[in-house]
């Protein structure tokens, strides 16, 4: 049984906080790793004028991961999922011997309620919010906490997760680190531009192999 993390998302670009938060749920929850799921259109994020080509957010996405124990994947491109609970009901038919849990910014908990059907995706795997600095009133007045509030587990109780049955919640106050995808691309709003030019300098290498079966056969 692997002990597996999924983050999501869009990773307009991938940065060194989604490399660290990801590194710091690894100890708490002891994973054996983290899956990104670079998703190919956010159905609350359509519209976008400054999201960037799928190609250029995956890209991003496995070079901040590589030499981790993090693996940028596809999936939901290939599978076609357009929203989590679909991904997720995938990856538990494709993966079944795998346990996952569903890592959630807690700046992201205010909006859970608009996912589709997240009651049935909290039935799914247990989730794990993650702390950001300003948002903890926020996330703790969710409107979804009002019915996920009863299933919350105290943090001491980290280590233990793949023996709840969801729904589960946890809160977790890791180290933060606060680089913002948004304040990159108010920097560098081309900033895929950039990278396409520097990988054609030099191309990325691939992801460390895992023993494990792969998530998917381009992801690495």
């Amino acid at each position: 049984m692997a002990r597996i993390g999924l983050l999501g998302g869009s990773f307009n670009p991938a940065h060194r906080g989604h490399r660290h938060v990801s590194l710091q749920a690894m100890r708490a929850l002891g994973l054996d790793e983290v899956w990104w799921l670079v998703s190919p259109g956010n159905p609350l994020k359509e519209g976008a004028k400054d999201m960037a080509p799928f190609e250029a957010r995956l890209a991003s996405a496995k070079a901040m991961s590589r030499h981790a124990r993090i693996r940028a994947s596809d999936f939901e491109a290939k599978a076609q999922t357009r929203f989590t609970i679909d991904t997720v009901r995938r990856l538990k038919r494709r993966f079944p011997d795998n346990r996952f849990i569903w890592l959630l910014g807690g700046d992201t908990l205010p909006n859970f309620h608009k996912w589709r059907d997240w009651r049935d995706l909290a039935a799914e795997v247990p989730i794990a919010v993650i702390h950001r600095p300003g948002y903890d009133s926020a996330a703790h007045a969710a409107r979804a906490m009002g019915w996920l509030r009863r299933f919350v587990h105290p943090s001491s109780q980290a280590g233990q997760w793949t023996q709840w049955s969801a729904p589960a919640i946890i809160f977790l106050r890791l180290p933060p680190d606060a680089t913002s995808a948004t304040a990159i691309r108010a920097q560098v709003p081309n900033w895929h531009r950039h990278s396409l030019a520097s990988r054609k300098r030099a191309p990325l290498t691939g992801l460390p192999q895992s023993a494990r079966r792969p998530l998917d056969r381009t992801s690495r």
